[in-house]
């Protein structure tokens, strides 16, 4: 009896390891498909080429693979500067942002996976908002200035990134073309090469020159109604245009490694201020040739304009 009660004593830490390990679903070994934090440092780094229109995937001691991309069409804003691959997901529903529901209202709020999802089977969010790498159901359009804003790649090309690539990996954007190690000889030691870094601007002069009016370069497509407000009333375009040359003036005094990152974030609180004078100064499309209407939407513009343009002074 003795002997029976020490053999079912010492089976207890086995059998409480035995029923943590079966509580473990085969599910979570695919937990790195929606991993939203970083795990160990990646060997692996990305660069994309804006020019070369092309995704480099760059390991030390490893001959660099190349891949074609899309890139943001004309009049899109493209990310430029460093990120990393924040989350991976496999059959990704596509969201449409507010941006793209307002210039086509026919977008539904979301796309589930399948042959008509935008972003294809797969999918690497990116540290910017709404930017990824992933598939399409547009295979042509690779290799060509046609997507939103986001890198999009055949499907067994992104196939085949996805499975080499995890999350924390990180992603450089360049303007230029990208600077990747030659092919190393058979037993040579690969020396990993910089992405050269611009020359900083010449300092600029003590006394600011006059303040220039910058016209908003969407008003020659303008197609919503506030935007059409802004661009073709003066008062209107004279304050969105000091904004925007405060703006410029801002990212010219910063040194050229920070100007990308600065641009982009300017870009991004353009966006949100669209997003504002769109909920606060709503006209209904159509409604704009009405005197009462016109009037409400100019006094609205106006005061968000100015409160923009006092922003930028402070800035």
């Amino acid at each position: 009896m003795q002997r029976t009660a020490t053999f079912l004593w010492h089976l207890v830490p086995t059998a409480t390891l035995a029923i943590a390990l079966a509580l473990v679903s085969p599910g979570g070994v695919r937990a790195q498909d929606t991993a939203t934090t970083a795990e160990t440092p990646s060997p692996r780094r990305i660069v994309i080429s804006l020019t070369e229109r092309r995704l480099h995937l760059l390991e030390e001691g490893r001959p660099p693979r190349s891949f074609p991309v899309a890139i943001g069409r004309p009049g899109v804003a493209i990310p430029l500067g460093d990120s990393q691959v924040l989350r991976k997901r496999r059959n990704p529903t596509w969201h449409p942002t507010a941006n793209q529901r307002r210039d086509n209202p026919a977008l539904p709020a979301s796309v589930p996976p399948g042959p008509s999802n935008p972003l294809g089977e797969f999918a690497l969010d990116l540290g910017w908002t709404a930017i990824a790498i992933h598939g399409t159901n547009e295979p042509d359009s690779v290799g060509r200035r046609a997507s939103g804003g986001c890198f999009r790649m055949l499907p067994a090309d992104i196939a085949a990134l996805f499975e080499m690539v995890q999350v924390g990996t990180s992603v450089r954007v360049a303007s230029g073309p990208a600077i990747v190690p030659a092919p190393q000889p058979a037993g040579a030691v690969a020396v990993p090469v910089a992405l050269p870094t611009p020359a900083p601007p010449p300092s600029l002069p003590k006394v600011a020159p006059p303040l220039p009016i910058v016209p908003d370069p969407r008003c020659t497509t303008a197609g919503a109604p506030l935007r059409r407000m802004i661009c073709t009333m003066p008062d209107l375009a004279a304050l969105d245009g000091r904004a925007r040359g405060l703006h410029q003036r801002h990212l010219a005094a910063l040194p050229a490694e920070r100007r990308d990152a600065a641009a982009y974030a300017l870009l991004q609180e353009e966006r949100r201020f669209d997003d504002r004078v769109t909920a606060r100064c709503w006209v209904r499309r159509g409604m704009e040739e009405d005197p009462a209407v016109a009037a409400a939407a100019r006094a609205c513009l106006s005061d968000a304009l100015t409160v923009r343009l006092e922003e930028a002074k402070r800035r």
